[in-house]
């Protein structure tokens, strides 16, 4: 036995005790006729002591050979520590060492394996297994399978049957870009990795399962950015015989248990807003609702003067920023700097100062007056103390634009708590989106998604005003599930691939199964995902999921501790039918 306790485990109620440990040396103090060694496991740090007068000659100097990092076991007993330390759980304590072995030695690590370490991110991504040793990176591992757990508790105690799917599926054209693996048995052919176990999950409600779930990894071959991977983890969800109701009220009980059990937070509220309302007050379908400076439309009010850059615009909009008539101009200006990034792409900002004494002073005072800024105030809900910042262009590009800047704002002001959340449900959204680059519709989740019964007549005639029967959860600003009751029979899902583009060729190619699976009693079924690394980040007080994934990829899809990817040999090619000239 490598260990009687753990090195978290032990504290006053110990002492005398012969105890056994073992872990990694965090660092060690030596003062020539003592020695003093913190020794590190997943559960904590217990301080060893060898003392010339106490400890045998040969341990002792033993001792004096470790480095960090080392691998050691010790015997020796619990004993009442000198200089206690309040801030751990074993300060109280240190062991009298009587007995060491050195069970794997170690070389100098690249950084400091601490809370505060001295290793930039590159250096840490490569080393991650050191890096997992650090307590940040170890508690938010540890925080996710907690998160994890109180999943499958709370979907079991729903009578959910968690169920495996395959990862080797057929690749298909929506969405984004596949993952694929080439088929050495079938050569010239090849599977992909599934983006979603969308199909499957369907095939399980055909199956008569009722209700299914799978903490599953999924693959896309995208662009990554902080929140995002190429390998990601869903908590996939999918129901038979429900209508959008009940799975709204389904996973509502899943978010408060969560926010209960993992972060002891009760939420009484859990809104809900349509798709047109979140854009046009928040500026995207995924608003924080945790603050609000919301939109307010200032055409009628700012397009009668000769201001000619709001004349020309087909959106004036502004919100109003709490307490912010106090910032410097030198602020102001470094805002305006901020939304002509090209990340934001703003071309300009105007400003209206809501004083304290009830005046308003603008950057356009030149063209308004008193009475026109009041109305501004009034669209936006200005306060006096407040500051009204005002974009103006294309209506769909401002609004974005100005919902940047509110997050911005808000960020700044600090009204972004980690610490407070905020779920909404986002429903009522557009079943398809023009592309304009390959001229034609495309769903906005995915072909499968049911359109409101009373739109579906408006698919022959305008289909861009078709309302699907989805829903968006939203937590902090972050969506973090999504979701939609399917189509369940097969006419209408023909009918949903033609006006997609699908060929009825095409169509019988790619999602044949799936359609001859409605013939044989489809019934009316619903479901949804949640992101398990966004929802365990946020949970985790963090918008960025690199730390709560064990092996994460760097933002050029590489993992460097692997070196991955990597080229095969000729020998593999040659096995998978590909040949590849790098020349061309």
């Amino acid at each position: 036995m490598y260990r009687s306790h753990n090195c978290g485990a032990l504290n006053a109620s110990n002492i005398n005790t012969e105890v056994t440990l073992a872990g990694w040396v965090q660092k060690s103090r030596d003062k020539g006729f003592m020695i003093w060694v913190d020794l590190r496991d997943r559960y904590g740090i217990t301080q060893l002591i060898f003392d010339e007068s106490r400890t045998d000659k040969t341990v002792f100097e033993l001792a004096k050979t470790l480095g960090r990092e080392f691998v050691i076991q010790v015997k020796g007993t619990v004993i009442e520590r000198e200089s206690k330390n309040p801030n751990m759980p074993t300060g109280d304590i240190e062991i009298l060492v009587s007995e060491l072995t050195v069970l794997n030695e170690a070389i100098t690590p690249p950084f400091t394996i601490e809370d505060e370490t001295d290793g930039g991110e590159d250096i840490r991504m490569k080393y991650r297994y050191l890096d997992i040793r650090r307590n940040p990176v170890k508690n938010s591992l540890l925080f996710r399978h907690k998160v994890a757990q109180e999943v499958r508790n709370y979907l079991s105690a729903q009578d959910f049957c968690e169920v495996e799917t395959p990862y080797l599926i057929k690749s298909t054209p929506e969405g984004a870009r596949d993952f694929v693996v080439p088929s050495r048995m079938n050569p010239g052919q090849f599977y992909a990795l599934p983006q979603s176990p969308q199909t499957f999950k369907q095939l399980l409600m055909v199956g008569g399962m009722d209700k299914y779930f799978q903490i599953v990894k999924c693959f896309r071959d995208e662009d990554l950015r902080a929140d995002r991977q190429p390998e990601f983890t869903q908590i996939d969800c999918e129901m038979a015989f429900v209508g959008q109701e009940d799975i709204l009220n389904m996973f509502e009980g899943l978010t408060r248990h969560l926010l209960k059990e993992i972060k002891g937070i009760e939420v009484d509220k859990f809104p809900r807003m349509t798709y047109d309302h979140a854009m046009k007050t928040y500026g995207n379908d995924k608003p924080d609702i945790r603050f609000g400076m919301e939109f307010g439309e200032l055409n009628a009010v700012a397009q009668h003067k000769d201001f000619g850059v709001f004349n020309s615009a087909e959106l004036v909009v502004g919100i109003a920023v709490p307490g912010g008539a106090s910032y410097t101009r030198k602020e102001i200006d470094a805002l305006i700097d901020w939304v002509k990034r090209p990340q934001v792409g703003a071309s300009g900002m105007v400003y209206c100062k809501c004083e304290a004494d009830g005046s308003l002073k603008s950057s356009v005072d030149k063209f308004y007056d008193q009475d026109d800024l009041k109305k501004w105030a009034e669209a936006t809900g200005a306060k006096q103390g407040d500051i009204i910042f005002v974009l103006s262009g294309p209506a769909n590009k401002t609004r974005a634009q100005l919902s940047a800047l509110r997050m911005e704002v808000a960020t700044r002001l600090g009204l972004r708590k980690s610490d407070e959340f905020a779920p909404l449900w986002v429903v009522d959204f557009p079943l398809l989106e023009f592309d304009e680059e390959s001229g034609r519709y495309h769903a906005m989740h995915h072909p499968f998604t049911s359109p409101k019964p009373e739109d579906i007549e408006l698919l022959a005639t305008e289909p861009g005003k078709v309302r699907a029967n989805a829903y968006d959860m939203v937590l902090n600003g972050n969506e973090i599930g999504g979701g939609s009751i399917r189509i369940h029979d097969k006419e209408t899902q023909q009918l949903m691939f033609k006006y997609l583009g699908f060929t009825e060729e095409e169509a019988k190619n790619q999602f044949g199964f799936l359609m001859d699976a409605f013939q044989f009693g489809a019934p009316p079924h619903g479901g949804l995902a949640f992101g398990l690394d966004r929802l365990v980040a946020i949970l985790g007080g963090q918008e960025t999921i690199r730390d709560f994934i064990a092996f994460p990829k760097n933002n050029s899809g590489r993992d460097v501790m692997i070196d991955a990817p990597s080229h095969i040999d000729d020998k593999q090619m040659g096995e998978l039918s590909i040949k590849l000239d790098l020349k061309q």
